[in-house]
């Protein structure tokens, strides 16, 4: 059977129509297409599009299925369906002059689309190179065609720069870069209320609960028991995952003898509180920077909650469980730079804040979370001056 690059002849040639979301108005001039295929990727790849807006002054258009802040600069849209009309439609509206394309997804009809008018291609944080899902065929060079479009593969260390050489990417424009910045992580929090806050609990260690479930409650405050025994001014502070639970968990802290106050109350933790219960995520940037300590809630049962690098970029010390959620990359990453502290049981985590309760030890961990949640900066440097050579097509 005839084919046209590994598609079987007749899915070559049928015309579906496009779908898709109504798409605002192509901006003037050069564009830059970005393109992430998950959660993980979209962080760094906005980071990237905002770079590229400041720096080389172009437009910037990023394509995810994840939930991504636009910083207010960047188009935010849904990659097309991977048809040939639908990849026509795409291109024809936005005509990129550029684009770059995160982890190694392949998308056949649109790769060949856009390298067929012209636009130079580059993948980053390269993983591993795979086709979507759906669209593989059975011509068994369809992989090493579509890495064959791309003028620069930059991978995030040897090992996947080694599987896109197996797969066919050619040795000459692969390289290891390692990984893009993750971007501006720094939860806000108002200054002022952050002094005053610290100059309240003073010399108090404080660890934070954040995004708890209700399935964790039992094993926090078995763990905050256990390290009072050993500080007994320490202060617990719980972000619940649902903010309605806030005012229920209180009264389950107070019905067991607990010093309580509620944040949704205006009341303070003085001297005396043993837990400060607050009411929603909202105020997380504060949280993060007053806790020298922070259990990553939902990770011992339903899976983790809240972005991991957000507690890290703020100094907070890390505790989680085995379930990593949505964020497996993240927590994988900490976990190989001894960034964060694995736990598999309610036990384990009393004692893991008890072993965290050594100054020196949570010091350690909070820099090397921290390091995670920094790194990157110079491999966005290039990549930003990367896509300024490739839009006014310099070599």
């Amino acid at each position: 059977m005839a084919t046209a690059f590994g598609l079987p002849f007749g899915t070559a040639l049928r015309r579906e129509p496009a779908e898709g979301p109504v798409r605002p108005q192509r901006p003037l001039g050069k564009l830059v297409w970005l393109h992430a295929p998950s959660r993980e990727s979209a962080r760094p790849m906005a980071e990237l599009g905002r770079r590229i807006i400041l720096d080389e002054g172009f437009p910037v258009l990023l394509t995810t299925h994840a939930p991504v802040s636009s910083g207010g600069i960047l188009i935010v849209q849904t990659p097309p369906p991977d048809t040939q009309a639908a990849a026509a439609d795409f291109l024809e509206h936005w005509r990129p002059d550029a684009a770059f394309m995160a982890e190694g997804e392949l998308r056949p009809s649109l790769i060949q689309a856009a390298s067929d008018r012209g636009v130079p291609l580059a993948l980053v944080d390269g993983v591993a190179p795979r086709i979507l899902p759906g669209r593989e065929s059975w011509w068994p060079g369809q992989m090493r065609n579509l890495l064959g479009r791309f003028s620069h593969i930059f991978t995030v260390d040897e090992a996947a720069a080694r599987a896109f050489r197996k797969a066919g990417s050619p040795t000459q424009v692969t390289q290891v870069a390692g990984r893009l910045e993750e971007g501006s992580l720094a939860l806000p929090c108002t200054e002022a209320e952050r002094a005053a806050m610290a100059r309240l609990l003073a010399t108090r260690q404080v660890w934070l609960a954040a995004g708890l479930p209700i399935q964790e409650e039992a094993a926090v405050i078995g763990a905050h028991h256990a390290a009072l025994k050993l500080a007994h001014r320490m202060l617990l502070i719980v972000v619940p995952q649902e903010p309605d639970r806030a005012g229920p968990l209180a009264e389950r802290f107070e019905a067991e003898g607990w010093k309580v106050a509620r944040r949704a109350a205006d009341e303070e933790p003085d001297a005396e509180t043993e837990v400060f219960v607050a009411d929603g995520a909202a105020e997380l940037g504060l949280w993060y920077r007053l806790a020298q300590v922070t259990w990553l809630g939902g990770s011992l049962s339903t899976g983790c909650v809240l972005d991991p690098l957000e507690a890290a970029s703020l100094g907070s010390a890390l505790i989680h469980g085995p379930r990593a959620g949505s964020h497996g990359v993240t927590l994988g990453r900490l976990t190989a730079a001894r960034a964060s502290m694995t736990v598999d049981t309610a036990r384990d985590l009393a004692e893991a804040l008890a072993d965290l309760l050594a100054p020196d030890r949570v010091a350690r961990l909070a820099h090397a979370g921290w390091a995670v949640a920094s790194e990157g900066t110079e491999v966005t440097d290039r990549v930003v001056a990367l896509a300024g050579r490739l839009v006014e097509r310099e070599p």
